[in-house]
């Protein structure tokens, strides 16, 4: 990681309708965030909190148990402007950070809710999906789901699978595998005696 440059580790939780049919108009909203600040190789700030959606503010029956989350919960939460505007701050501080999440929907949705809320989507510097870097990296021909990619190196997620901040710290922790492997991969090959000798020679004067 360059220095001084801020990577930004987020997870977000999402509505979801009841069933296939989706309400008119349904589009996925935020409902939990988590945030992991990461410059030079170490966590400076952790961030969760509960998002109250504003299009369809009531959670489906789903929705709460998929995700283990009550209403009160969620009407507690900071209002997704807030959410903005502290993801704004996040970058305004570190210019041109790093976006990391594990897919794209994270971003999808968030880019989609400020078109609804007509505010300014708040990143400017690189996104990057770490499932797709994950796929590219390993040749595998389908992406991994978040906690299956982590067990597969051998490890367990933090926390537990689908809160936010737990998601956002078991992302990071699988960019700082892939990342270690990628340096490994790039170590240059040891010298060995006949990369500093020419061995022909050598066998040429025993035979005589």
């Amino acid at each position: 990681m360059e220095f001084d440059h801020q990577y930004l580790f987020i997870d977000f939780e999402f509505t979801m309708p009841e069933g296939k049919a989706r309400p008119e108009g349904f589009y996925p909203e935020i409902v939990e965030v988590g945030i992991v600040s990461v410059i030079n190789d170490k966590i400076t700030r952790k961030f969760s909190s509960f998002v109250s959606p504003d299009r369809f503010p009531a959670l489906t029956e789903r929705c709460k148990t998929f995700l283990n989350i009550t209403q009160e919960q969620v009407n507690g939460g900071m209002t997704f402007k807030d959410l903005v505007n502290l993801l704004s701050e996040f970058e305004q501080k570190y210019p041109g950070s790093t976006i990391v999440t594990w897919g794209n929907m994270d971003m999808k949705v968030l880019r989609n809710t400020c078109l609804k809320a007509n505010v300014k989507f708040p990143f400017s510097g690189k996104q990057l999906d770490l499932s797709m870097e994950y796929k590219r990296f390993f040749g595998d021909q389908n992406q991994t789901g978040l906690w299956k990619a982590v067990q597969e190196y051998g490890k367990q997620g933090t926390g537990k699978h689908h809160r936010a901040l737990d998601d956002a710290l078991t992302t990071y922790n699988i960019f700082k595998l892939v990342e270690e492997d990628k340096r490994y991969l790039k170590k240059p090959e040891p010298t060995t005696i006949g990369d500093r000798i020419d061995l022909s020679k050598v066998f040429d004067k025993f035979a005589l």
